[in-house]
């Protein structure tokens, strides 16, 4: 007999980087010396980094496992019909202390035909950001490949391109195929499709500790980029207190955001996990039998099976995801 599903936490797995820094461990408490701390992995089956729970009875069991044995009981039954033993969200928290390169990501299409993976189609929520730090999105002006291929030749790429001011709060929707790149002094939270496929086209020309440029891909970019995206990348959302306010909801994930000062009673609505990030303050996570904290920083999975459960708190900020 299976035992039963409830609220599941996951070791977080962290990454260093060349452009990392130390906000992942000053204000998330992420067990790293490293200073060059980018990335933490909040729920991920990505080969190579899958999430390990670290509660309860599943603690040391791994996500790909569970989501194997329990199916449509973890994920939604319509979602394990469309996604199978594949988890279909990579979940992470990213510091950037100097800038990410200039990239982009394939579509599913793509993604499937070279790669056999997922596409990337993914959104931003800005934790903190530093004094003029900025965020790269899209195109400033009308493009196509022709003259998009003679910025890039002529070392002229950021004459094109989009940058925007940014303060916590802020939040960004970022369709595969659309030219980005987080800015220095950027901290945030992203949800994405798991997919772990990036075409860097920039890399602002810097080098590594053994004088090393890391690697481009403009050759097989090119055929990825959506030149036709309009300026509509930026999201408005309501902040009513205490409710689920809609931010982005595509074929891909749904995310609201949710300003608690009081406790709330959630159900399960939808045929889907639901995923909470705390991107402010803390909240009790109340199941059944289970009693979980999350603090900011900190991501917890409520699988599909878990119809009733409350968010205990005073002061939290949350975003809410489902598939």
């Amino acid at each position: 007999m299976k035992n039963k599903l409830y609220p599941l936490k996951f070791k977080p797995i962290l990454k260093d980087k060349i452009w990392g820094g130390t906000k992942l461990t000053e204000q998330f408490n992420k067990p790293s010396d490293s200073n060059q701390l980018g990335e933490s992995w909040e729920i991920s089956t990505v080969p190579g980094d899958i999430s390990e729970v670290v509660n309860g009875e599943f603690k040391t069991q791994n996500l790909q496992d569970l989501l194997e044995l329990y199916r449509g009981e973890l994920i939604g039954e319509k979602n394990y019909e469309r996604f199978g033993n594949d988890f279909p969200l990579l979940i992470k928290f990213i510091d950037a202390k100097q800038d990410l390169s200039i990239q982009l990501h394939p579509d599913d299409d793509l993604a499937k035909e070279r790669h056999n993976s997922f596409g990337k189609t993914e959104m931003w929520y800005v934790m903190q950001a530093d004094k003029d730090a900025n965020l790269i999105v899209g195109f400033n002006q009308k493009m196509n490949d022709k003259t998009y291929l003679k910025h890039l030749e002529e070392k002229t790429l950021t004459e094109i391109l989009n940058f925007d001011n940014v303060k916590a709060g802020d939040t960004y929707f970022i369709e595969a195929g659309r030219v980005h790149a987080i800015g220095a002094g950027v901290l945030l939270a992203e949800i994405q499709q798991t997919s772990d496929v990036t075409y860097r086209v920039y890399d602002w020309d810097r080098v590594d500790d053994h004088g090393n440029e890391r690697e481009l891909h403009n050759d097989i970019a090119i055929d990825a980029f959506k030149f036709d995206l309009k300026d509509d990348f930026r999201v408005n959302y309501s902040r009513e207190k205490n409710v689920s306010n809609k931010m982005i909801s595509c074929p891909f994930f749904t995310t609201n955001f949710i300003d608690l000062d009081s406790n709330l009673e959630k159900k399960n609505i939808h045929d889907s996990f639901l995923i909470y990030m705390c991107v402010d303050g803390k909240v009790e996570v109340v199941a059944e039998d289970s009693k979980e904290i999350i603090s900011k920083g900190e991501t917890i999975l409520i699988p599909a099976s878990v119809k009733h459960f409350k968010l205990n708190s005073h002061s939290a900020k949350l975003l809410e995801v489902y598939v």
